[in-house]
Order: C-alpha cells, then sequence, then structure tokens
C-alpha cells in the first residue's frame, strides 16, 4: 500500500457525490483537502480482526471485501464493494472500537479513505454530506434487507441464480470460493450450478 498526490482519479468520487448533492468547486477543494486516497494490491488487508476502522473506504477502482472467520477456521464473506461503493466496518468506526471482521482488496484497488475523525469535521463544515451518507446508508440498508429476504425466500439454486442476473459483471471478477462465501454454499455447488448454466 502507499499514498499518492492529488491525481485525476478524483473526479469519479466527486462526479459519485454530485449525483446526489451539490458541491461548489470551493466545498470540493476543501473535501479533497481531508480525504486520503491509496492503492492496495491485490490481497492487502485495509483492517484486519482485532484493529479499529479508522476510516470509510470508498472504491474509485477495484474490489473489496468484508470478511470473518468463522469458529471452523472458515473465511465467510459478507460483503463486497466494487467501484463507487463504500466498504467500512460501522460499528468498529462508529464506536472506534476493535474490529471483528477483515477487508481485503479481491483486486489491485484505489481507494478514497474518509477518516473517522475528518468526517465528522466535515459533516460539519458541509452539512450536504449528511444528505448525501444517509441516502448511502439507506440504500445499503435496503440492499441488506433485501439479501435476508433472498435468503429466506428463494432455495440456495435461485438465490445463486437471482444474485448472477443481478449482477452478471460482478460475478465474473469474484473468485468462486468468495461467491460460495458471500452465498452461504460450498464451491462445489457454485462449480454444479455453473456448470449447468453452460
Amino acid at each position: 500500500m502507499y499514498i499518492f498526490g492529488f491525481n485525476p482519479m478524483y473526479q469519479n468520487f466527486i462526479n459519485h457525490l454530485r449525483k446526489y448533492i451539490s458541491l461548489d468547486n470551493n466545498e470540493v477543494e476543501l473535501l479533497l483537502s481531508s480525504v486520503k486516497p491509496l492503492v492496495f494490491n491485490k490481497k492487502d488487508y485495509l483492517i484486519k480482526e482485532g484493529q479499529v476502522c479508522k476510516a470509510n473506504y470508498f472504491v474509485e477502482q477495484g474490489l473489496l471485501r468484508m470478511f470473518f472467520i468463522n469458529n471452523k477456521g472458515i473465511e465467510q464473506t459478507t460483503q463486497f464493494a466494487l467501484e463507487n461503493w463504500w466498504i467500512a466496518d460501522y460499528m468498529s468506526l462508529t464506536n472506534q472500537s476493535n474490529s471483528h471482521f477483515y477487508i481485503q482488496a479481491v483486486e489491485a484497488s484505489t481507494i478514497i479513505a474518509v477518516e473517522h475523525h475528518k468526517q465528522e469535521q466535515l459533516l460539519k463544515q458541509l452539512p450536504q454530506l449528511e444528505r448525501y451518507f444517509m441516502l448511502m446508508m439507506q440504500r445499503a440498508y435496503a440492499a441488506a434487507q433485501m439479501r435476508v429476504k433472498y435468503f429466506h425466500v428463494y432455495s440456495k439454486e435461485e438465490n445463486y441464480r437471482q444474485f448472477v442476473s443481478l449482477f452478471p459483471d460482478f460475478v465474473q471478477r469474484i473468485p468462486q470460493y468468495m461467491l460460495a462465501s458471500y452465498l452461504g454454499l460450498t464451491p462445489e455447488y457454485v462449480s454444479e450450478l455453473r456448470k449447468k448454466q453452460t
């Protein structure tokens, strides 16, 4: 991981924000002076279990995942984040307590980190960011609600097919064992389902 200076890559970040809130050029400058761009290689960790999640991470380019290791020593993926998505252990971030999760780069990734203390300052300086983050949290919560419904309503095969139909390009980027872990399936079962589709 290394930190780099100002780069045109911020354009995606700003464009994404401007889809939901208005920001003039001075406000953009203030915002960019408060965030930290980071680059992670494939398999690098942003945080590990037991560490404090110190930032909210926006994926400029690449793919991240959040997971924990269950009592059988098996990785259980709970979330993915690709371009224009946010990811953090929000309990750890909010309380500045030890995380129960790992966040790892699935691909080489460019990330914009909004550190906890900086985010608090930014929300005071740019109140419209509160609306933006409220909208992002509502969308994430709605997605989590639908995921719970899928687990209760659909069979394992239907759940897999639903995910593949909603995110076909995304599925191509995720290693099979990670997709299986996220959907609560075995890699062997996912392999069988993929064969059925061909």
